[in-house]
């Protein structure tokens, strides 16, 4: 069997090979979330950087609109677009059941139950345990399963006590864990604090996030697992600098009696109280920085219109502008700058900073041959990590013929 390490974030995938001898595949999935593509290229981050001389770069990948950290980490472990998932965004309302979801209100499983994650596939087809440290969603009884090992999400536990929880369940032989998912909320809380442009304060997160990528590989090698376990750091999206003079004020043209806003910038989901078309018409003449779309208008690339949880009235701010009422224009004044989660996306289908970088997975087991056949100019999309997750652990879904 062929080890490979891989490093997919937002603007870079890396390939490094080594010789394994456990005949159990076994597959490890970490996230940093909101690692800007760039973030490889302006800062020194010498661990991640040993992924890169050795690996290989492959180009061009967009992530899944709406490129928000709920919708794109069940993405990633679904290999589903939003609109097939139906985590749709961070902030939803469903009106056929009267529920609402948010990010502090995540745990029913009628949120989650319309696809099937990796962790649950690869218990239910009896490969092996999974476990999971925090990732979105993988604390929930999905489909009535939930992972053999979980932690309760917690955003106080340290990167440090998460990392050990999953490599003491990878050396687990009772039962054996063959995949595993870790999740890490920074750089992109930071991001949103300080903006992604402020080398100082970001220069000092992301060093923090490249030595929790080499406490993760010390504990891996101290724990006998370096040359068992395949090794996949990705993230769910980019981010953008956005400024106080750059505000899209709702409130300045429609008065909120007619319309609830359920999702926020900079892609907003808005569900009418009074007529859609009124409601519509009003927000079309807002702003000439935000594209507006009736539910059945959005364009087809977006894969962002078949599911009852996407609001009827979607706004997309252009990139820098953000999107806000009344009562938020304080708060994003009194900043010189604010930086949203602009995420590897916009209305041209174009990723917003740089391309992000995903791998063809069916070709995935030898770094010479990546390099001797893989096209690195090839776009590529984000559900596509799945597919080498499935060939890995010998696991079959139905996700691979959405994609």
């Amino acid at each position: 069997m062929r080890l490979m390490l891989i490093l997919y974030f937002a603007g870079a995938l890396i390939c490094c090979a080594h010789s394994a001898g456990d005949s159990v595949p076994r597959l490890l999935l970490v996230s940093f979330d909101g690692f800007r593509a760039d973030y490889l290229e302006t800062y020194k981050l010498p661990h991640l950087q040993e992924f890169i001389e050795d690996g290989v770069l492959v180009r061009e990948v967009t992530n899944s609109f709406i490129t928000k950290t709920f919708p794109n980490h069940y993405t990633i472990v679904t290999g589903l677009y939003e609109e097939s998932h139906g985590i749709v965004a961070n902030d939803m309302y469903d009106a056929d059941a009267k529920k609402v979801f948010s990010q502090f209100n995540d745990s029913d499983p009628f949120w989650w139950d319309e696809a099937v994650p990796i962790w649950v596939t690869n218990q239910q087809q009896g490969k092996g345990a999974s476990a999971a440290a925090m990732w979105p969603g993988s604390d929930v009884k999905i489909n009535n399963t939930t992972p053999h090992f979980f932690m309760k999400y917690n955003f106080s536990v340290k990167f440090e006590e998460r990392a050990e929880r999953i490599v003491s369940w990878l050396n687990s032989s009772e039962p054996v864990v063959n995949f595993a998912v870790l999740y890490w909320e920074e750089p992109d809380a930071s991001g949103h604090k300080y903006g992604p442009n402020d080398t100082q304060n970001m220069g000092r997160v992301l060093e923090e996030v490249d030595k929790h990528v080499g406490f993760l590989m010390n504990k891996l090698k101290a724990a006998g697992l370096w040359d068992t376990v395949n090794v996949i750091i990705t993230s769910d999206h980019g981010m953008a600098s956005c400024s106080a003079e750059k505000l899209i004020v709702l409130d300045k043209c429609l008065g909120r009696n007619n319309y609830t806003l359920i999702d926020r910038t900079p892609v907003a989901a808005v569900l009418p109280r009074q007529n859609k078309e009124v409601v519509y018409n009003l927000l079309k003449n807002c702003s000439s920085h935000m594209k507006v779309y009736l539910k059945e208008e959005i364009p087809d690339r977006f894969h962002y219109r078949h599911h009852r949880r996407i609001q009827p009235i979607i706004l997309v701010a252009d990139e820098g502008w953000t999107i806000v009422q009344n009562e938020s224009l304080s708060k994003y004044a009194s900043s010189q700058q604010n930086a949203l989660e602009r995420r590897a996306w916009n209305t041209n289908a174009h990723c917003c900073e740089r391309p992000t970088l995903s791998l063809n997975c069916s070709s995935a087991q030898d770094t010479q041959n990546l390099r001797n056949s893989l096209p690195l100019t090839q776009p590529r999309r984000g559900p596509e990590p799945v597919p080498f997750l499935c060939f890995e652990l010998s696991l079959y879904s139905v996700s691979l013929y959405f994609l």
